[in-house]
């Protein structure tokens, strides 16, 4: 029985495609079924086609010739999945099949649409698959059932009209954007550039506009008195004010709605009796959250929107009522049915148009009419069905713009002033749109705030304007920026410490540096948020915050497997180095597999951006052939070879020569400093460190950071507990040193080993590392700690990840006897007993490294025995 092990949803750039960013991947146990064929099962490839018998695509047609010749299950699962969102109105192509070190499990990989389909479709994939291969078929009802549940789950998620327009206009720019979870709104662009909106509301859209809109008496007050025609009107609050407020607008007929209404909701027109005034009056008082109705003098003719962005009209649409047209033959409720059977028609806003709903105001319509619903209309015979023409209560609309009158632009754009509103839809009412209001009695009856799309986007009639244009030209006029530059650093070792470098060296420049780490959130030198933080929501919420102005993310292994990149594209993307750590996880296998998963970053950097890349480590220099950036190398080797025919070429590089950091552009040598000057090197004892500052230095050079401001942060940046906490910190403790670093894999293990080779006295060692390795990767650091310390405590992590308590520290000892068998050294699988006993055992002169899983406790134990003792 195949089952499920995991599922994972992805949301940007990742591991399996980076044009495919929106996938889910799902870990699938084929079980005893691994290897079977659909050929080799009975009636299999029949149940398939009886449950897809409405399929009818050439990708359909060819994968059932591949089924009957013979599919593995993965495949087939695979397929199933992409076929049931594309039944469903989510049309996806793209999936792919990963096995992975376990005999049987498989990466299941396939696109998505919406993401809570996705993952209902893979479920839905291999529930289906199983029935076919227990029973031969899967019952009908089940499988309409799922497709109800994805559609379900599609309008759920999906965006409405208004904001999709503008999204897809977005996307179109380049301009990156994102959902909100606060009060449905949607950010554009990144960080400080950001603007945000909320359907067609936009954060420059004037509160006091949008108040002044809301109240239909007041808006008509200021119009009036600026001289745009209006409806004679008043508002009311009790039923016995009604008489004489329509004596006061001249009579019937007459219009009452909600004084804070809106799309039409509560609203009569064209009341022509006190009978009708009085319902009207109680639909109207029942919608409005002020209990306050207008009453106002009703205008024959059409109903016009006029949508005014940025001050200037951009779209008109004549709105008419929901209504059905005769044919001789079929009753008024067979033509409302065959209407909405109309596939442009959906519930709410979703679709071009909405269905129509009766309602007790409909009745009342049709009682005018003197129809019901089985009347036969003539043919050509128009019935309306609702008196408003909104469409979301099943109205159509009609393109007009190339027909209204200059005139009337005018005016439309005036009121749009007048109420103070950047985005606002015109309701006006006239016979003919295309003369001027003053000659055919024509007004202005609303100016609404937050105004539909839907109607100028997807008319029912006439060619679709693309309204979301003059939106985004007003959010982010020609020459501004949606993004803000974005410094994305990953590789096995050395993230933390360079991301606090270059954020360091970026605060230079007075910009707000907002950035990213294994220790937290900060903007600046603020704590936003504590924790392993290296994962996409974390850099989302950096590029949310509307005070940064540039970004620095620490980029993790997990993160990048589990969501995919927090962001679209960088402009700098570094990779420090690749090493075999946390390989046989999640099915990154082999060195190459790491490879290609840290390349994701560099893949990402914009074409006029650059790939940070270590010349010194032939997995990272391959990264060059996958990026479509500048590639700019870092080396500990001014000799290198790649370096070298690199800038002969005219590229760019830094490298470590004759003791000095230096920039290498073209034929220029630009040396910034030397590394006995530079804290965080320790005094040029740590080559890892000065790589790391290499790297640091070359990213900020490539952003155009002064050579003079790189120099001042290397120097006033240091290896210390507030800049750079577990990252080789040195404690002065009177007779001997203690040194805590986060080493927790073999290559960084040999990069510490650089720096204690040069400590002259003893050097001890407190190690360990976390559970979640091979056990061939504990024997090998059991090996390096032999080589590197003179005396040795082992112990655990408190967390074992699943190992048995003393397993890690065994795998660890083995390692050191089979490295040194007379090396001295003891297990105490206690973190902070281990820790005490090294630093009481330490003799004079001697270095104590600690390699801890808390750094935090681990300071406060040696805080305690010293104070102030930081070297």
């Amino acid at each position: 029985m195949m089952k499920i092990l995991k599922v994972q949803t992805l949301r940007g750039p990742n591991y399996w495609s980076i044009r495919h960013q929106k996938l889910i991947v799902m870990q699938l146990d084929l079980g005893e079924l691994t290897e079977k064929r659909s050929d080799e099962i009975p009636d299999f490839y029949q149940g398939l086609i009886e449950v897809f018998s409405s399929l009818n695509s050439d990708r359909w047609d060819g994968f059932l010739k591949q089924l009957q010749e013979g599919l593995f299950l993965e495949k087939i699962v695979t397929q199933v999945a992409l076929e049931l969102q594309s039944l469903t109105e989510m049309p996806v192509e793209f999936s792919y099949i990963h096995s992975i070190s376990t005999p049987g499990v498989y990466q299941v990989i396939f696109e998505y649409l919406d993401e809570k389909a996705g993952r209902y479709a893979a479920r839905a994939a291999v529930r289906l698959c199983q029935s076919l291969i227990d029973r031969g078929y899967y019952p009908n009802s089940e499988f309409e059932q799922d497709l109800r549940d994805l559609r379900e789950l599609r309008l759920e998620g999906t965006l409405g009209p208004s904001t999709e327009a503008i999204v897809k206009e977005a996307e179109a720019r380049g301009i990156p954007w994102m959902q909100l979870s606060t009060r449905a709104m949607t950010q554009l662009g990144y960080g400080a550039n950001q603007k945000r909106i909320q359907a067609t509301q936009s954060d420059r859209t004037s509160i006091l506009g949008i108040e002044l809109a809301c109240d239909k008496e007041a808006t008509k007050e200021i119009l009036q008195k600026h001289g745009i025609p209006v409806p004679r009107g008043l508002k009311i609050r009790y039923f016995d004010e009604l008489e004489a407020a329509i004596e006061q607008v001249g009579g019937f007929p007459v219009v009452i709605k909600p004084l804070d209404g809106n799309h039409g909701r509560g609203a009569t027109i064209n009341i022509n009796s006190c009978q009708e005034a009085e319902a009207a009056f109680d639909t109207a008082i029942a919608m409005s959250k002020l209990k306050e109705v207008i009453v106002e003098r009703y205008h024959g003719g059409r109903d016009h929107r006029v949508l005014v962005v940025n001050g200037k009209v951009v779209a008109v649409a004549e709105r008419v009522p929901a209504h059905v047209v005769g044919d001789g033959r079929s009753t008024l409720e067979e033509l409302i049915e065959t209407a909405n059977r109309d596939s442009r028609r959906g519930k709410g806003h979703n679709n071009v148009m909405t269905r129509i709903e009766l309602d007790r105001s409909s009745f009342e319509l049709l009682r005018k009419q003197r129809c019901t619903l089985e009347t036969i209309l003539r043919e050509g015979e128009i019935c309306y069905l609702k008196a408003t023409a909104n469409l979301s209560t099943g109205g159509m609309a009609i393109e007009r713009t190339e027909e209204i009158h200059p005139d009337n632009i005018w005016l439309a754009e005036r009121a749009a002033r007048i109420i103070g509103l950047d985005i606002a839809g015109i309701d006006i009412v006239t016979p003919d749109i295309s003369r001027p209001l003053s000659e055919v009695n024509g007004v202005v009856i609303e100016v609404n705030a937050a105004p539909g799309f839907r109607m100028h986007v997807c008319p029912s009639q006439g060619k679709s304007r693309n309204v979301a244009a003059p939106v985004l030209d007003m959010l982010f006029p020609p020459g501004t920026k949606p993004r803000i530059p974005i410094v994305a650093i990953t590789g096995t070792n050395g993230k933390t410490t360079t991301t606090r470098l270059i954020a360091h060296i970026l605060k230079q420049t007075q910009r707000t540096v907002g950035y990213t780490t294994t220790d937290g959130i900060y903007v600046d030198d603020y704590l936003v948020e504590a924790g392993d933080n290296t994962g996409p929501q974390s850099a989302r919420l950096i590029l949310q915050d509307p005070t940064v102005e540039v970004a620095v993310l620490e980029t993790a292994r997990g993160g990048i497997l589990r969501s995919g990149l927090g962001f679209d594209v960088c402009d700098v993307g570094i990779v420090l180095n690749v090493t075999g750590d946390h390989l046989g996880i999640d099915g990154i296998d082999t060195i190459e597999d790491m490879a290609a998963l840290k390349s994701v970053v560099a893949e990402t950097v914009l074409p006029h951006g650059y790939a940070v890349l270590n010349a010194d480590d032939p997995l990272v220099a391959a990264m060059s052939k996958r990026t479509k950036a500048q590639v700019a190398y870092f080396s500990m080797n001014p000799h290198n070879q790649l370096v070298q025919s690199h800038i002969r070429q005219g590229g760019l590089a830094a490298v470590y020569e004759n003791g000095y950091l230096s920039i290498l552009k073209a034929d220029k040598t630009l040396r910034i400093k030397q590394a006995i000057d530079v804290p965080l090197t320790l005094g040029g004892l740590a080559p890892f460190m000065i790589a790391n500052a290499l790297a640091a230095s070359l990213a900020a050079f490539t952003q155009g950071v002064a050579l003079e401001d790189i120099r001042q942060a290397l120097t006033t940046f240091r290896a210390s507990v507030s800049q750079t906490p577990g990252r080789m910190n040195l404690f002065n403790l009177g007779s001997y040193h203690a040194l805590v670093d986060y080493a927790h894999n073999p290559a960084s293990y040999q990069a510490l080993g650089s720096f204690v080779c040069n400590w002259s006295g003893e050097c001890i060692g407190v190690v360990g590392a976390p559970g979640d390795r091979r056990d061939e990767d504990f024997i090998a650091l059991g090996r390096l700690s032999a080589r590197i310390f003179d005396r040795l405590v082992v112990k655990e992590d408190d967390d074992t990840r699943g190992r048995r308590r003393g397993e890690v520290a065994n795998l660890i000892c083995q390692g050191i006897e089979r490295e040194k068998p007379d090396c001295y050294y003891e297990s105490i699988l206690n973190e902070t007993t281990a820790i005490d006993i090294a630093l009481d055992e330490a003799t004079q002169g001697s270095l104590v490294v600690i390699l801890p899983e808390k750094v935090g406790r681990t300071l406060d134990l040696i805080e305690a025995r010293h104070p102030q003792s930081e070297s």
